[in-house]
């Protein structure tokens, strides 16, 4: 997975506002879709305020012991943190009370859920609840990865394999994708398809506030963000890719920067440009990144922004999923 840099939008009307809540911005989003029902809005709402929790138990995690493991592990293989649990807890739950979410999957269960209290069975959401979480302990920055996904409104899922079928589609198909970032400050950075913008949570008010409007990749980005680690295992072209950006033939070298948090990393490339790659190699043949709730998110987010996200091949948002978890 590769994602760089191309150029971006603002949308109409909400250039110059001060002070402009998350939710103020959703809401003049849903006023100016002719179409809208409200739906959207309410999903939204119950996303946020499943980021403000996580956020706090992120902040807190220390004095409260959610540091360490809790003594499970995911359908990845991956031991859980106890913190993956909470944050998974949390947004499911908001999820399903909102009434607007029909199938949910995340990272951290087995097989899609199926929302009992599904007023509409318009939307589904694919989530990490917490990406990046090995780094918790040494006070990494951590977030939070979502896509929204429109369903067949002939479609009602009423098992967890249903659900599955319904969801698997093309990041084409996604209505809204972001991430939250908790780290220094906490960042919620999204798009609706047209143009990225970033709120940072106020703690005085509580509310998440407009501060990066219209993000707009850097033509051209002087870092390139991987994993050197797993160089040994690259194939040619991604190896030759690396050596030439770090001893290019003509110009300046590029300079590498790697959180090893994926969010983390993808954050800094939207602001400051370059490239973030995790490219597959001998142990992880088709990548490691997982296609519905990390890849597909940050490539609608990259393509809204301005850039390109790719395998190499082929366009991200193009890759029709055959599981869930595809990697």
């Amino acid at each position: 997975m590769a994602l760089e840099t191309k150029h971006s939008f603002m949308p109409t009307g909400l250039e110059g506002i001060d002070s402009l809540t998350l939710s103020r911005f959703v809401l003049q989003m849903q006023q100016m879709s002719a179409e809208a029902t409200g739906d959207l809005t309410i999903l939204m709402n119950a996303l946020q305020i499943s980021c403000k929790v996580v956020e706090t138990c992120v902040r807190r995690a220390g004095i409260a012991k959610l540091y360490g493991l809790a003594g499970s592990g995911n359908v990845q293989g991956e031991d859980q943190k106890k913190l993956d649990i909470i944050a998974n807890d949390a947004f499911k739950e908001n999820l399903e009370d909102c009434g607007r979410v029909s199938v949910m999957v995340s990272e951290e269960d087995d097989e899609a859920i199926v929302c009992s209290k599904a007023t509409t069975h318009k939307y589904a959401i694919a989530f990490d609840p917490l990406d990046g979480s090995s780094n918790i302990d040494a006070n990494v920055s951590i977030g939070t990865i979502f896509a929204i996904y429109r369903l067949d409104s002939d479609s009602v899922s009423k098992t967890p394999a249903e659900g599955a079928k319904a969801i698997m589609q093309t990041g084409r198909n996604i209505v809204v994708a972001g991430y939250a970032m908790y780290g220094s400050a906490t960042n919620l950075v999204l798009s609706f398809g047209e143009g990225v913008h970033g709120f940072t949570l106020d703690p005085s008010i509580g509310e998440f506030v407009l501060t990066h409007p219209g993000i707009q990749i850097p033509k051209s980005g002087k870092i390139y963000s991987v994993n050197e680690g797993n160089a040994a295992n690259w194939d040619k072209a991604t190896t030759k890719y690396v050596e030439n950006s770090k001893y290019p033939e003509v110009g300046k070298a590029k300079s590498l920067r790697y959180i090893g948090s994926m969010v983390a990393d993808v954050h800094r490339t939207l602001l400051y440009g370059g490239i973030f790659m995790y490219p597959a190699d001998a142990k992880s043949p088709t990548g490691k990144l997982r296609l519905l709730y990390e890849a597909a998110p940050m490539a609608y987010l990259m393509e809204a922004a301005g850039g390109k996200a790719t395998t190499g091949e082929i366009d991200i948002l193009d890759i029709v999923p055959d599981s869930i978890h595809q990697r």
